[in-house]
């Protein structure tokens, strides 16, 4: 089932990054630098469990046709702090609305509990880093006041 639901919730992505001559593997990383703007490059690396040859191929392009940008850390000038450029937003924007829909309906149909209890089961198949990780942004999230209200 997970195959099937993963296969037809990416689909339409896709299709879209299909169009801009990109993968699964730019979405990957467009998504989670728009989490995270000044995301260092080495937590990225560790987020998405490849190595730094693998992470070149892919930000490579990103980087030189606009949709990320990266700069130096402030304390540490050789750390690359990774953000999205207005056309990185907006391509990221596109790719998350193209599944938004998909994942409303199978929630809405599923109903509060089973939606709490998947993210129960998607928590049990994530290793403790990814746990980690989660938490952390979680938290973040809770001390973060939301525009417009």
């Amino acid at each position: 089932m997970l195959f099937f639901a993963l296969r037809d919730l990416n689909d339409a992505a896709d299709n879209l990054l299909t169009e801009f001559g990109y993968g699964r593997a730019h979405h990957r990383t467009l998504h989670w630098i728009a989490r995270k703007p000044g995301l260092k490059v080495g937590q990225l690396l560790s987020i998405l469990g490849i190595t730094k040859q693998s992470l070149t191929r892919v930000l490579g392009p990103l980087i030189r046709q606009g949709y990320v940008a990266q700069s130096p850390g402030q304390s540490d000038r050789r750390q690359r702090l990774l953000t999205l450029t207005e056309k990185g937003v907006e391509l990221e924007r596109k790719l998350f609305e193209a599944q938004r829909e998909r994942l409303l309906s199978a929630y809405r149909e599923a109903g509060g509990p089973a939606v709490e209890g998947f993210r129960r089961v998607l928590r049990g198949l994530t290793l403790q880093q990814g746990r980690d990780y989660i938490d952390n942004l979680e938290a973040h999230r809770a001390k973060t006041p939301r525009l417009g209200g």
